[in-house]
């Protein structure tokens, strides 16, 4: 994954500014993202509102009518349809539970009446929307007989159509009071990740609620497991969570990043490039999908030093990609998805300059698709390919590595039994490289031969993995061909940034038989297209 600076553009106002407490929310598909209230403005909290034009990437502050909010930081604001409903918060002097709604198609500001039963006044709470109803959950407040905080564990809920409050009754393993926390929606549920609980402990743990049962559990979540903090951001997209930053106390920031698979429930900590943001809390975040496919973005916070911050981040996730170029391949010629996929990658390029693909087919030529992510080692990742094509010259294959879609052409000159059509001459064998005994990640797999006699009809077309060069077609692939003996080790060759030689070395026919992987690697700067000769 790869952080992007955003920059101003020409034409843009200032922007927020410096900021912490703020929320931001993307509407109308992440075409526009607002950002509102928050501390910072001449050190004091404000409730201005200001909009970034993602297409444009400039910043303005529209005129708004009607009745608006305070000013106020740490309350929750959350998007729905077209508009944003503003509950809670702090003034600086004390706690609030007010309801106000923009309506970012007319710019208008309205001070909501509710009835039932409301949350007391709080801040640091949480607002997801599932459906129709917006649940609150935890947060901090004042104790009603004296001036102590009190924290919160309770939880309810506003029909956003009649603005109902009604005090929700929860069965099952609750997570404890808190604030300072983050609260996901996925499917029919709310997720709820970590805080600070009136006891000064920070919180790792992960909750969810059935919002149809009212059923709260606690997950048991594995993998590289999320260090305890408060005021971090969580951004969905998917099934996935994106969590970053936080605090545990004000020497100990964080700037790293988690993802948690949901259907899974495993962690993973993220090893990402580009210039990301500086260790920070009360910062805050939202998901630019799809009209930004796979981007989330991140807007100011607090630094160690509880100096607000005024910069914005990218995080490229890379999903959501492959959907978009699914739906134009068909009408893109392939120089220009070559030179798409080059931009692309040319961030990236520095860090996977060396990545080893294993190509794993069944006996029509075809393998099945998907990202079979490796142990790291000095930089290599192993990954999974499929052959998409096979023609008389060789065979066209396609893989992914970091989100990305990459594909190239092996040419062949001689024939070899890796397509063999008897199903009882091959089977998969696993790599041995990257080997994961105790399966906490997937491992490759690679074809190989068990018997090296099996013939091929002579009139039938040369496929053999022998070649002399690659024909780029989406990606500058440099490929070179592991001819030594039986191993299902993929060979690591190396960076080439010349043209694809024309020549064939000599092979015995048994090398190329028992032969079953190929080494890519990616990075190398090919200025040869697709049909095209240097």
């Amino acid at each position: 994954m790869r952080w992007e600076r955003v920059r101003q553009q020409v034409g843009s106002s200032s922007g927020p500014g410096k900021r912490w407490g703020h929320t931001c929310n993307a509407v109308k598909g992440g075409t526009f993202l607002y950002v509102f209230g928050g501390y910072g403005t001449d050190n004091r909290q404000t409730n201005q509102v200001h909009v970034f034009d993602a297409a444009k990437q400039i910043w303005t502050q529209p005129m708004i009518s009607g009745t608006p909010p305070p000013p106020r930081d740490s309350h929750s604001c959350t998007t729905v349809c077209d508009n944003l409903v503003v509950f809670g918060g702090t003034d600086g002097i004390k706690s609030l539970n007010d309801l106000y709604i923009l309506d970012t198609s007319s710019h208008t500001w309205k001070c909501q009446s509710v009835r039932g039963e409301a949350p007391a006044p709080r801040e640091g709470h949480t607002a997801t929307l599932v459906g129709k109803r917006l649940f609150v959950f935890g947060g901090c407040g004042k104790s009603s007989d004296v001036n102590d905080e009190i924290y919160y564990n309770d939880l309810y809920v506003l029909n956003t159509e009649t603005y109902v409050w009604k005090r929700a009754t929860t069965i099952g393993n609750p997570p404890s009071a808190r604030d300072s926390h983050t609260c996901s929606s996925w499917k029919n549920k709310i997720v709820v990740i970590g805080g600070e609980d009136g006891h000064d402990y920070y919180l790792s743990d992960v909750h969810i609620l059935d919002t149809d049962t009212f059923v709260w559990k606690e997950l048991n979540t594995s993998g590289q497991l999320l260090t305890p903090r408060a005021g971090h951001v969580t951004v969905s997209l998917g099934k996935n969570l994106y969590v970053f930053g936080g605090f545990t106390d004000a020497q100990n920031l964080y700037d790293d990043l988690y993802v948690l698979d949901l259907d899974t429930c495993v962690w993973s900590k993220v090893l990402t490039i580009g210039e990301g943001p500086s260790a920070r809390f009360s910062s805050t975040g939202a998901c630019l999908d799809p009209h930004r496919s796979g981007f989330l973005v991140f807007v100011g916070g607090c630094n160690k030093n509880l100096e607000a911050l005024d910069d914005m981040f990218y995080l490229h996730t890379g999903l959501g990609y492959d959907a978009r170029l699914d739906q134009n391949v068909g009408s893109m010629s392939l120089k220009k998805q070559l030179k798409l996929k080059c931009q692309e990658q040319s961030h990236a390029s520095s860090l996977y300059d060396k990545s080893l693909v294993g190509i794993s087919m069944d006996h029509q030529g075809r393998g099945s698709f998907g990202l079979k992510n490796g142990q790291f080692d000095q930089g290599k990742m192993m990954f999974q390919a499929k052959v998409t094509e096979r023609f008389p010259v060789g065979y066209s294959i396609e893989t992914m590595i970091n989100g990305k879609v990459l594909r190239g052409v092996l040419f062949s000159t001689k024939q070899s039994s890796v397509l063999a059509t008897d199903q009882s001459l091959s089977r998969k064998r696993p790599a041995m490289s990257n080997g994961d005994q105790d399966h906490s990640l997937k491992v490759p797999r690679t074809l190989s031969k068990d018997q090296t006699d099996a013939t091929e009809s002579k009139d039938s077309p040369s496929m053999g993995m022998e070649g002399g060069g690659i024909g780029l077609i989406s990606n500058p692939l440099d490929v070179n061909i592991n001819t030594e003996a039986v191993t299902p080790q993929l060979d690591m060759g190396n960076v080439s940034t010349a043209p694809p030689s024309s020549s064939v070395p000599e092979t015995d026919e048994a090398s190329l038989e028992s032969r079953n992987a190929v080494s890519i690697d990616v990075g190398a700067t090919n200025k040869t297209g697709p049909g095209e000769s240097s």
